[in-house]
């Protein structure tokens, strides 16, 4: 194997892949990068047994090959080579080292067996359809702040993607919930999926998928079963297992009868939270919503640090008031991009559904804490 490629080319795709690669593992062929050299292209793996991404991309090629090598040993030697350096890679006879030169220096890097490489990204994925970049972008943002991170609830360790129906119409809908706040979204069903088995897309999947389609092409394709799901954009592959457990009916969770209606600016209502929040103390980072007529209160007290409150003005028909966790609240106006947020109220015990006005693809819902 042999082959010459731009510094900036390599780089990026080795950023791509070496994220993928867990920095301490205890089988070694799972730390290296698998490359292999032909046609004019490089083309670069790697896996953590959970979750694959290939990638390509061009180079002038000598000679045909394939092997592995460490991925972060060879990230950081080509971050750390000068820019627009040509780097000129060669692998030796015996196939157990590969040789780097770019201008003056020179690196040898050991070799594992491309044999010895695992791949997980084979099988049939029956169920097909492609996304607009800038949706799954939405679908992902709007969504994956829920995800949970305790792994003894491992099937909210990610994105639940299922084909369903809302108001007669077919939608492709994306929930995520630790158990302590909820967020849905949802868009037309896109053609192909209408047979899709519900699945739950892991976590460090979704991160990674995020992203690389930051600098994806218009469009994605998504391939699935029920064990895998892999997506498609220009010369990049991601392919991981699914979260083998059942998503909780989060329908039933949903309250169907909060009748107080609140609207307020959500860009005014975020910034009394963060503001007043800076008072607040431990985990939960409590605030206190008072509705008062066309008033809202945001309070905090802390016995430690004192006390805060903000007014803002609201369309309102609720008297009452509710302490939520502040971090949960922020991440949810953080996603709300119109002038108005709706927020639907009932018992001071029960969730609050908080929705865009100019938006209603997606609904977040936030247990309040109790007193």
């Amino acid at each position: 194997m042999k082959f010459t490629i731009d510094r900036s080319n390599l780089l990026r795709s080795l950023g791509h892949v070496q994220s993928v690669v867990e920095k301490r593992n205890t089988i070694p062929i799972l730390s290296n990068v698998m490359l292999k050299a032909e046609k004019g292209a490089l083309s670069l793996a790697a896996t953590d047994m959970d979750l694959e991404i290939n990638e390509s991309v061009s180079a002038s090629v000598g000679a045909n090959g394939a092997t592995t090598v460490p991925v972060h040993t060879f990230h950081d030697i080509v971050r750390k080579l000068p820019d627009g350096s040509q780097i000129e890679v060669e692998l030796d006879a015996a196939g157990t080292s590969m040789t780097i030169k770019a201008g003056r220096s020179e690196f040898r890097l050991s070799c594992l067996p491309v044999s010895d490489f695992p791949e997980i990204g084979s099988g049939e994925l029956p169920v097909t359809f492609a996304l607009p970049a800038a949706e799954l972008r939405a679908l992902i943002d709007r969504t994956r702040f829920a995800m949970s991170t305790e792994e003894t609830r491992f099937y909210l360790n990610g994105i639940y993607l299922h084909a369903t129906e809302s108001d007669g119409v077919e939608v492709l809908r994306a929930v995520a919930t630790d158990g302590h706040r909820l967020a849905r979204f949802q868009m037309p069903l896109p053609e192909g999926a209408e047979g899709m088995p519900g699945v739950i897309a892991p976590r460090k999947a979704v991160t990674e998928l995020r992203k690389l389609i930051d600098e994806a092409a218009d469009t994605v394709q998504v391939s699935l079963s029920e064990g895998k799901i892999r997506f498609s954009f220009d010369h990049v592959v991601l392919t991981s297992k699914l979260i083998d457990g059942t998503f909780p009916n989060y329908e039933n969770v949903i309250p169907k009868d909060n009748d107080k209606v609140v609207e307020v600016d959500p860009q005014a209502f975020s910034g009394a939270i963060d503001r007043v929040s800076t008072i607040s103390d431990g985990k939960s980072r409590a605030v206190q919503i008072t509705m008062q007529g066309r008033t809202m209160i945001v309070s905090a007290n802390s016995p430690e640090s004192g006390s805060a409150t903000e007014e803002l003005e609201i369309v309102s028909n609720a008297e009452m008031e509710m302490r939520f966790n502040a971090r949960y609240l922020l991440d949810v106006t953080s996603q709300i991009e119109g002038d108005g947020c709706q927020i639907l109220l009932g018992d001071p015990g029960k969730s609050a559904i908080l929705q865009d006005t100019s938006d209603l693809s997606a609904l977040y819902l936030v247990m309040p804490l109790r007193v």
